[in-house]
């Protein structure tokens, strides 16, 4: 694999309160929790925050966890698909979805792991965060010989 095929990528946890995010890169295969970003009252995200992180880390690609249960479209699924959609909009960068359907299970899990449950780390932001490298360590797993 040549250098100019290594990328970086952000994840995105979409909710509709709070949207973790991770950052991470293609040559090592791994990710890490980067912020949470605030929704407003009409849950829409911080943009202004959401573009500082793409100046910041100059991501190629863009990864966003849909929930997908089988046959059926939550009004979550569909808010985060618009949120994707409305992120290829904004910054023309191809946009993957991942079902994301357990990655806070698995970042709470991590972080009980790794922190005692009176860590301020547990918190549900930190959930987020850690949710949205879980959804980027599952799009290495899924895209490890295609990259």
């Amino acid at each position: 694999m040549s250098a100019n095929r290594y990328l970086t990528l952000l994840a995105f946890d979409y909710g509709t309160r709070r949207i973790g995010v991770a950052v991470g890169q293609t040559f090592t295969a791994s990710a890490r929790p980067l912020v949470v970003i605030p929704c407003d009252k009409y849950n829409e995200p911080d943009w202004v925050k959401i573009h500082a992180l793409i100046q910041e880390w100059l991501p190629q690609r863009l990864i966003v966890g849909v929930p997908l249960t089988v046959g059926v479209s939550s009004e979550t699924t569909i808010a985060a698909r618009h949120f994707s959609e409305a992120l290829q909009a904004r910054y023309n960068l191809p946009v993957d979805l991942i079902d994301e359907t357990l990655s806070s299970v698995a970042a709470e899990q991590a972080l009980s792991e790794r922190f005692s449950a009176k860590s301020k780390s547990r918190t549900k932001p930190g959930i987020d965060a850690v949710a949205a490298q879980v959804i980027l360590e599952t799009w290495f797993v899924e895209h490890a010989n295609t990259e």
